[in-house]
């Protein structure tokens, strides 16, 4: 298997190319939020995390070097990129363009680009309905956060926190 986005295949001749890359960052991010508990796996909300959580690993890896053992050294770099101070939606705007502006030039399949584009689409096209942080406090008798005001939020508003909150509890 190799490193670096690379596939396990060159593509030629119809064969498959695997996006080992995006894989592995997905499984990351997985694994990160399954150990934090914060949503059942089948739900939207953890997909939105998973989603934003991969794409900060996948885009935050610039030499193509992610592998198992720099997992736990790159959990300040990812904490960094997904507090709530920062332009996240900016940085991964400008990410793509560079890696599809790589992947343009080389001419080679880019089958991890294209998962992460994906992911990113969805990520801005959806909308899950979520509490509205932004309601003036006591401004409805709710008994619980289901009876709450609740907003239509892009999934990585939703997801990006999560993600930046299960780093923490791992």
């Amino acid at each position: 298997m190799q490193h670096r986005g690379h596939q396990s295949t060159d593509g030629a001749d119809g064969e498959l190319t695997v996006p080992m890359a995006w894989l592995y960052a997905e499984y990351i991010a997985d694994e990160l939020l399954r150990t934090g508990d914060l949503m059942p796996p089948t739900s939207f909300e953890f997909r939105a995390g998973r989603d934003a959580l991969a794409l900060t690993i996948f885009l935050s890896d610039t030499d193509g070097e992610l592998s198992g053992i720099r997992v736990v050294t790159q959990l300040e770099t990812w904490l960094s990129l997904t507090a709530y101070d920062q332009p996240w939606q900016d940085w991964v705007a400008e990410r793509m363009a560079q890696l599809a502006l790589l992947a343009a030039e080389s001419d080679a399949p880019a089958p991890d680009l294209e998962l992460a584009e994906a992911a990113w689409r969805w990520l801005e096209e959806t909308e899950l309905l979520a509490p509205d942080l932004n309601a003036v406090p006591g401004g409805s008798p709710g008994a619980g956060e289901d009876e709450g005001p609740k907003v239509w939020t892009p999934a990585w508003q939703l997801g990006l926190p999560l993600g930046h909150l299960a780093i923490h509890l791992f």
